[in-house]
């Protein structure tokens, strides 16, 4: 089930980065506490891995771009580069690190800068046979400065420790929690917040969820489904049935002791939670890419979002809405192997108050081209998330940057959210396998009526001021 693993080994080209280039600052004296909001200024930000890049000659070290949110939205000249040879940073950078492809951002000091949590999983810890740390760089008035590993408490035994990573307030209590799975048992941790900059966090759970729920953590996902305030865990992987295995999902709802068991969703590989038809609670939306089949029943032809409504209680009695490219008013058609559901994000892009959800299909054919990719937004709605009023968008889109090419992947990482500051989110997207592996990030401005792809723009790694070469640029967004 781990898709996220690199599906791509190629001969990189040089590049060593060696200090912070911090982006000029507008923040004022006190930090904005926006979610997403590297350095204090009232506008959201954008974090973009680039797990292969080589960085000090080793092929597949990694770094994170990360450009800033103004009034116009992102500004690809207002950016910094972040890696294992960053000034700051622990770590040396090594080959088959893959620094930056798991990411997170919360404010885990509560200083009302937003934090940025890279899980560095494929790390090796000297020579005990554990892997994988979590490297927190600090937000500032000056944006991601300086890095700390967490250093205790930590589980005993470190398998890929950070394999998926996820922010959020489990138990209440106004402090962020870091949630991390970890391939050695317990397969799930949570490091109680506040986290100190010298690495400290205030406890550590863990919680074995296979034993308590049958499905093994592999994907988490955080976000408010009871609307009691408390941040809610999604936790993705697989139950074993009869004759093999599924894909499944479980709540793990939060509560004053933290997180507690609850119902079964959909399975699949992406998911987010978000509040698509405004009734206070945040819906659960799972992406499953493959086809429909007794191991993945939430598939679908071509690939399925399934929404699995959230209620006081967590799950409601609601019956989950399955949604594919043959769905009434989505563009295109369903179609084997387009991968619908790869990558999901959820923002309101018309400022009406509903969330929207952008679905890539990195696989889609169009004309001739295989794997050239699309992405779909779909509508939120008092009835919930439906096809109706949804778009759908590729480098063939008129006003998109770039042409068409097989591989390219448009649409293997979505991103939305409001920088600008004017109550619509943007959609970033991303397309790593553009120019045979180098990667590059599209940004699509938003109006009352929705994504637009009039006035979008689009960058790779040369453009805020990364090493050349193939380095899946914009593998993850994050912000």
């Amino acid at each position: 089930m781990r898709r996220r693993t690199l599906l791509l080994a190629a001969t990189l080209t040089t590049g060593l980065l060696t200090t912070l280039t911090l982006p000029a600052t507008t923040a004022t004296a006190a930090p904005s506490g926006l979610s997403g909001d590297f350095n204090g200024d009232g506008h959201r930000d954008l974090a973009i891995a680039a797990p292969l890049g080589k960085i000090g000659g080793k092929a597949g070290a990694g770094y994170v771009a990360v450009v800033y949110g103004t009034a116009n939205g992102l500004d690809s000249s207002k950016r910094q580069i972040i890696s294992q040879a960053t000034d700051g940073v622990p770590g040396v950078p090594e080959s088959s690190d893959y620094f930056g492809d798991r990411l997170t951002t919360g404010d885990l000091d509560d200083d009302g800068y937003t934090d940025l949590i890279v899980g560095v999983h494929a790390e090796q810890i000297g020579s005990t046979g554990d892997s994988g740390v979590l490297t927190v760089v600090w937000g500032g008035a000056s944006g991601l400065k300086t890095a700390t590993d967490l250093s205790a408490p930590l589980p005993e035994n470190r398998n890929e420790l950070g394999w998926s990573v996820a922010t959020g307030d489990f138990d209440g209590d106004g402090d962020t929690d870091l949630a991390a799975a970890n391939i050695a048992y317990p397969e799930l941790n949570v490091f109680e917040g506040p986290v100190s900059r010298t690495g400290k966090a205030a406890e550590l759970t863990g919680i074995d969820t296979s034993a308590q729920t049958g499905i093994n953590t592999d994907k988490i996902v955080t976000g408010d489904v009871t609307g009691d305030g408390r941040a809610d865990l999604l936790v993705m992987g697989q139950e074993e049935r009869s004759g093999g295995y599924r894909t499944r999902g479980v709540l793990y709802k939060g509560s004053a002791t933290g997180l507690t068991s609850g119902g079964k969703v959909a399975g699949g590989y992406d998911a987010v939670i978000a509040d698509v038809n405004k009734d206070g609670f945040g819906d659960i939306v799972t992406g499953n890419f493959m086809e429909k089949s007794a191991d993945e029943p939430n598939g679908g032809p071509g690939g399925a979002v399934t929404v699995t409504y959230g209620a006081s209680g967590g799950l409601s009695t609601r019956t989950p809405v399955r949604i594919t490219q043959d769905t009434a008013g989505v563009p295109g058609t369903a179609e084997k192997n387009d991968r619908f559901g790869w990558s999901l994000s959820a923002g309101d892009t018309n400022g009406d108050g509903y969330a929207d959800i952008a679905v890539g299909a990195p696989y889609e054919v169009i004309g001739s081209k295989k794997q050239a990719g699309t992405v779909t937004v779909l509508r939120g709605s008092a009835s919930g998330l439906t096809g109706s009023g949804a778009k759908s968008f590729s480098q063939d889109t008129a006003g998109v940057p770039g042409a068409v090419e097989a591989y390219d992947s448009f649409g293997y990482a979505v991103q939305l959210t409001d920088t600008s500051g004017d109550g619509r989110a943007e959609l970033a997207a991303s397309a790593s396998g553009e120019n045979t592996g180098d990667g590059a990030v599209w940004l699509l401005k938003s109006t009352a009526s929705g994504i637009t792809a009039t006035g979008s723009k689009s960058f790779g790694a040369a453009t805020v001021g990364g090493p050349a070469g193939d380095a899946y640029f914009g593998d993850v967004l994050a912000g």
